[in-house]
């Protein structure tokens, strides 16, 4: 029985008993008590005890009512806030949520220490907002940039930088952004970038980028490949020089570098390079000895080992004696590290 019909019934219950007496005629009771007295129908101290206890009743209702509606809405309160928690872990973000009720405490406290991802499927819940939130994600690790404000991912989130490679990949003029501001942007973001550009942009451009961002010995090379396939606009002589001095390379460095550009440079342009990047960086003699034999000048390279001490090069003094004795081999045959 509900509230209501419990509480019409009862008082008709009271008034029938309260006409029922009051019918008998049974005049007035008095009552005394610690020196008090109190003269009342006999129907309505018949009646009292009933109308205490439907009094109590309803307030025992009532009272049950209101715990069970407070309980509901802590469960309601604490089901949005964990499918926010959701939400938060899918776009990694650390939020912290607080729960009510001791049930899902104890689930917040589970998924806290878990990670939630999405499968490749499409997902479908009761939640628009986190089925939105889902097809973002999916779309993001699928290869996706998602440029919708409404996708708000943690910044400093792997999510956040996955989507910003994706930006990089789709968009080759947000890729020169990023190399005229590098400092802006994480380390992987600034070599996609700048492997994108090197790939897609021509060397006029390139030249205008590259000095914006550290390089390493793999972007180097990648930059003096795209340099050799491009040379009629690439660097200069003192624009390589100033590149590999910040790189400290090391002999086996220059020896590909000079391997780079042989098959590309007229052999004037890459002699003059060995020979004013050895003058200025030792490690770099080998390599300039290298071109001199690649281009047979015997005579240059004579000059170069004569200026050594006995101990050093002996690879390249025992193949100008070999050539001088009329046997001939071929420089990727002798070692001379």
């Amino acid at each position: 029985m509900g509230f209501k019909k419990y509480f019409i019934f009862s008082i008709i219950l009271i008034v029938a008993v309260f006409g029922y007496v009051y019918s008998l005629e049974l005049g007035d009771y008095n009552v005394s008590f610690f020196g008090y007295s109190l003269s009342l129908p006999v129907s309505a101290w018949v009646i009292s005890p009933i109308s205490l206890l439907a009094l109590a009743t309803y307030l025992h209702i009532l009272w049950y009512a209101m715990l069970n509606y407070f309980k509901k809405r802590a469960v309601k309160k604490d089901h949005e806030a964990m499918i926010k928690m959701i939400k938060s872990s899918l776009l990694e973000k650390n939020e912290v949520y607080k729960f009510k009720t001791q049930d899902f405490k104890n689930l917040a406290i589970i998924l806290s220490q878990l990670k939630i991802d999405v499968q490749e499927n499409r997902f479908s819940c009761f939640d628009d907002e986190l089925n939105k939130i889902v097809a973002n994600v999916q779309d993001v690790k699928n290869g996706k940039y998602i440029s919708d404000k409404s996708f708000k991912v943690n910044e400093t989130s792997s999510l956040a930088n996955l989507n910003m490679l994706n930006k990089v990949n789709e968009q080759i003029d947000f890729a020169v952004d990023v190399l005229k501001k590098p400092e802006s942007f994480s380390s992987n973001i600034v070599l996609k970038s700048f492997e994108n550009v090197l790939e897609e942009k021509s060397m006029t451009t390139i030249k205008k980028l590259y000095k914006n961002i550290k390089l390493d010995k793999d972007m180097a090379k990648k930059l003096f490949e795209k340099d050799a396939s491009n040379n009629e606009f690439g660097f200069t002589s003192e624009e390589i020089l100033k590149i590999v001095k910040d790189l400290d390379y090391d002999k086996n460095d220059y020896l590909a570098l000079a391997k780079n550009y042989e098959t590309i440079l007229k052999p004037d342009q890459i002699i003059a390079l060995f020979e004013k990047l050895s003058l200025e960086l030792e490690d770099a003699i080998p390599a300039y000895l290298h071109v001199l034999f690649e281009y047979e000048m015997i005579d240059k390279a004579r000059e170069v080992l004569a200026n050594t001490k006995d101990n050093e090069y002996p690879a390249f003094k025992a193949l100008i004696d070999l050539k001088e004795a009329g046997k001939h081999y071929n420089l990727e045959a002798i070692s001379y590290k």
